[in-house]
């Protein structure tokens, strides 16, 4: 599935609740569960088409990744860092993609990988430095808010290089018993609820802390709720929303299209953290940031492709 990335964490309530990231993946994960139970295996009288065991064993990368991102933002991670990182995805299945398929790429290839590494090595750098200032409580405790930092940066690269991997076993399971996007979309939620039962207590101290907060009357209906609550039920169906269209976009368009519109996607919901968030954001983040989604595109090749449909469009507009 093109979009195997655990789900986004982009929501206001992070500011206030920064290690909510659980309930809102819990959520996430039962929404498409239970709409993929009613509408792709028709109340589970539907077999699936690749045996479950395969399922289990991407369902664990799945919900690993989803699970160490998540807590990644409870160690100094910024959100506009923990994307830029998450670009970094081309890298890691080129390096996985050699050593376990014995894959050779293009010194465009190469190049683009290179551009990538140079991004996220300056945004890491410089998000190093803005928290080793933040502490102005001595210095130890600046030295420890910065061993935080790095058990982030060290899970983030964990979890980059295990969705990497999952990415090369869906793969070849796709290969042997043919693509079913919607179908592995549906298993790879629901396997993993079970495993939110180790959460629980998490979840359940985030959820009374959602219910604890400032009412919020619904636009149009009426209905009066907790604004967290509400801010929750927006993130779900938005995020609902980009991993059906992300599937639409894979049986409708070709490999290339897709790649492109997830990595303008990535940019746009950068450009709003940084935005809304109020992030810091100095020239040298701008500079990484520039690097990483100017190397994305020259992996998938998308020059090439604009050169003969701009040529195309010039000889049409002569003859016209």
């Amino acid at each position: 599935m093109r979009d195997a990335e655990p789900p986004s964490l982009l929501v206001p309530y992070n500011l206030e609740f920064p290690g909510c990231g659980n309930i809102v993946t819990f959520a996430q994960f039962l929404f498409i569960a239970v709409e993929g139970f009613i509408f792709e295996t028709n109340f589970g009288r539907k077999r699936p088409a690749i045996p479950i065991r395969y399922y289990l064993i991407m369902v664990a990368m799945f919900f690993t990744v989803s699970v160490v991102n998540n807590y990644a933002l409870n160690l100094n991670i910024a959100m506009p860092l923990h994307m830029i990182f998450r670009s970094g995805s081309l890298i890691a299945s080129m390096v996985l993609g050699i050593i376990i398929l014995k894959k050779r790429y293009s010194a465009s290839k190469y190049t683009s990988i290179a551009l990538v590494s140079v991004g996220i090595f300056i945004c890491t750098l410089m998000s190093a430095k803005q928290v080793a200032s933040k502490s102005s409580l001595g210095e130890e405790d600046g030295f420890h808010v910065f061993m935080w930092w790095l058990l982030g940066i060290t899970a983030l690269t964990f979890a980059l290089l295990m969705s990497a991997r999952m990415g090369i076993f869906q793969e070849t399971i796709y290969k042997q018993f043919g693509k079913h996007s919607k179908e592995a979309l549906f298993y790879n939620h629901a396997l993993p609820l079970p495993g939110f039962l180790l959460l629980a207590p998490d979840i359940y101290a985030h959820a009374v802390l959602f219910s604890q907060s400032e009412p919020f009357q619904v636009p149009g209906i009426g209905l009066t709720l907790p604004i967290m609550w509400f801010y929750l039920v927006m993130n779900v169906i938005t995020q609902y929303v980009c991993i059906r269209g992300v599937f639409i976009l894979t049986t409708e368009c070709t490999s290339l299209t897709v790649t492109l519109v997830v990595t303008l996607r990535k940019f746009v919901s950068l450009i709003f953290s940084i935005l809304y968030f109020k992030n810091p954001f100095t020239a040298w983040h701008w500079l990484g940031t520039l690097f990483v989604f100017m190397g994305t595109l020259m992996y998938t090749e998308v020059w090439n492709s604009l050169g003969p449909l701009v040529a195309r469009q010039r000889k049409e507009a002569k003859k016209e």
